[in-house]
């Protein structure tokens, strides 16, 4: 199903989703919009924070269909501080995802504030 015509929308639900992101090893899902949920996903808001150690990097990928095309890459998060990754909103079709990687032996700590938009 495609995304709803988010003109004549039902429903739009604030969410918020977590994530936590250990140092070199996969990348972790913050966030995804099932392939079949008739919803569209405005995400407002993507924080960053490093409270776990040294200073580190972060990816931040948005998924389509398998593929995944870079919001962030290695950007610098300095022990204890938090990082504002988005400053425009962006949209989450069905079947597309929101993913974390953080770098170095650290530990990152990932809020997504979010709208799930229903038709």
């Amino acid at each position: 199903m495609a995304a709803p015509n988010i003109v004549g929308v039902a429903t739009i639900t604030g969410k918020t989703a977590v994530a936590n992101a250990i140092g070199n090893s996969t990348a972790v899902e913050i966030l995804a919009n099932g392939s079949s949920s008739d919803d569209v996903y405005k995400v407002n808001a993507i924080l960053v924070s490093n409270v776990y150690g040294a200073d580190t990097t972060v990816t931040v990928d948005f998924r389509r269909g398998g593929v995944d095309y870079s919001i962030v890459t290695t950007i610098d998060v300095p022990n204890k501080s938090t990082l504002d990754v988005l400053n425009k909103p962006i949209y989450l079709e069905e079947g597309d995802s929101l993913r974390i990687l953080a770098g170095h032996a650290a530990a990152l700590d990932a809020v997504c504030s979010y709208e799930v938009i229903t038709d």
